[in-house]
């Protein structure tokens, strides 16, 4: 019997604000404890909440980005339950009326649809390592402000959930709400995993908490969907609970019952006025959107570069960045292209570095590509070239003076080489016209060879083939 695994992902967006959502606390990861702990974030007596207006500018940049409603009015409510890094024993969060309804986010040819997207407060940590025997609480996470993501249950599988998390992971740091940072818990996700038979109703979902890797939910979600078919199939019954992965184990362990909304017994905040977003902001916000993935995809692909090409263009935005500027000066976009992502992007990844610290300019790479266009060097001479450049060895016009590697493009110096080979390889000019096409590719490669790489390919391939024919 078939089983389809279904997710759906609520994802913890840290927005990205010099201060918490509710006070005037600082946000920088890796201060020394409760130094970044308030008096609201601590809730002590007399305190009220303000809410942060860049941490509302950002939800509202990230509703317009998925195509999402955003509500003009929007009510911040208490999720009441206890937890000891919880001082105020709820959470600021919003419920009834969140301040993004619907949208979607396209992973290849899939529209993932979104069932809202809500402002809330950050929980504080508790830290089980550092004290044997004791917990200790480190509230400087404490009313940092989070953007919960919740989407529809139309992922299937593990791998359909990662490719929807990345999308996510880089359109949130494509629009500048937030740094992506998992390491730093910036970027959570909480995957809900059910399995059913094919075109049966969705079954009991598990909620497997706090994923702060893609490897690690790939794991997660694959290990819980098998745990749950061998409990299915040997007659048992899923129970709605939350659960945690276990890395080290590779394996998801129970840990507490899952809680329905009643049981947090949610009610409108009376410290927090409704939020109400006016058509000037909503202007205000828009105008600063940037050109969004898909859009600026399309318009790669219009432009002549591949569709592969562009989808890895558009991957980040630092990567699509240096690509405007390197075909800013007229450099053919489908070249510069495989450029980028090719072998640049090699050279990056080796050294750990993103293209904001590419030693080589997109001016530079502009240049290189100049001098293949213009039939100075081959194709494979700009990739050579590129590693020299990328090593600061010189410039590209540097390079090929230094190094003689100037193509030879004089059609009467090539036709004098082809003679040469052709003369001297008879038993493959015999092998080609009896129809084996191999000793073509032999006979431009003994070409090539006879240049020392700098005969012009294409006007190899182009005098050989007239005379084969002739």
């Amino acid at each position: 019997m078939r089983w389809e695994i279904v997710v759906g992902l609520e994802t913890h967006t840290q927005l990205l604000t010099r201060s918490k959502i509710f006070s005037g606390a600082s946000t920088d990861f890796g201060a020394p404890p409760n130094t970044q702990a308030s008096a609201v974030d601590l809730a002590l007596p007399g305190t009220l909440p303000v809410l942060n207006r860049a941490a509302l500018e950002h939800a509202i940049r990230f509703g317009l980005a998925v195509n999402g409603t955003i509500n003009r009015r929007s009510v911040f409510a208490r999720k009441n339950y206890f937890y000891p890094d919880l001082p105020k024993g709820y959470q600021i969060s919003q419920y009834e009326i969140p301040i993004v309804q619907g949208g979607a986010v396209r992973i290849g040819e899939k529209l993932v649809r979104l069932t809202r997207a809500h402002l809330e407060e950050d929980a504080g940590k508790s830290l089980h390592e550092a004290f044997p025997g004791m917990t200790g609480i480190d509230l400087n996470r404490a009313g940092t402000p989070l953007l919960e993501i919740v989407s529809e249950p139309d992922l299937r599988g593990a791998q359909e959930a990662v490719a929807y998390a990345r999308t996510l992971h880089a359109l949130v740091m494509w629009i500048g709400i937030c740094d992506g940072n998992m390491q730093e818990g910036s970027f959570r996700c909480d995957a809900n995993v059910s399995v059913r038979r094919l075109n049966e109703k969705l079954g009991t979902r598990c909620e497997i908490k706090n994923l702060n890797s893609f490897r690690f939910m790939e794991q997660a979600i694959e290990f819980e969907a098998a745990r749950q078919i061998e409990i299915l199939e040997d007659g048992g019954r899923i129970e709605q609970e939350t659960r945690l992965y276990d890395p080290d184990r590779n394996e998801t362990r129970s840990m507490r019952s899952k809680e329905d909304a009643q049981d947090y017994r949610y009610f409108p905040d009376p410290d927090l006025l409704p939020v109400v977003v006016s058509e000037e902001m909503l202007n205000q916000v828009r105008r600063t959107l940037p050109e969004l993935p898909e859009a600026k995809r399309q318009r790669y692909v219009e432009k002549g570069v591949p569709a592969p090409a562009a989808a890895l263009l558009v991957g980040s935005r630092d990567r699509a960045e240096f690509f405007e500027k390197a075909v800013a000066g007229g450099a053919a976009y489908d070249a510069v292209a495989n450029l980028v992502v090719g072998e640049l992007a090699g050279l990056l990844n080796a050294e750990g570095a993103t293209f904001e610290q590419s030693p080589v300019s997109p001016q530079e790479v502009a240049a290189l590509q100049t001098r293949v266009a213009d039939g100075t060097i081959s194709g494979k001479m700009a990739k050579d070239l590129l590693r020299s450049m990328f090593n600061r060895e010189g410039t590209v016009d540097q390079l090929i003076e230094a190094r003689g590697l100037k193509q030879i493009s004089d059609a009467g110096a090539i036709d004098k080489l082809v003679d040469e080979v052709l003369a001297k390889n008879a038993k493959q000019v015999e092998d080609y016209r009896a129809g084996k096409d191999k000793a073509f590719n032999s006979l431009v490669g003994q070409v090539m060879k006879a240049s020392r790489g700098k005969a012009n390919p294409a006007q190899v391939n182009d005098i050989l083939r007239k005379k084969l024919s002739g």
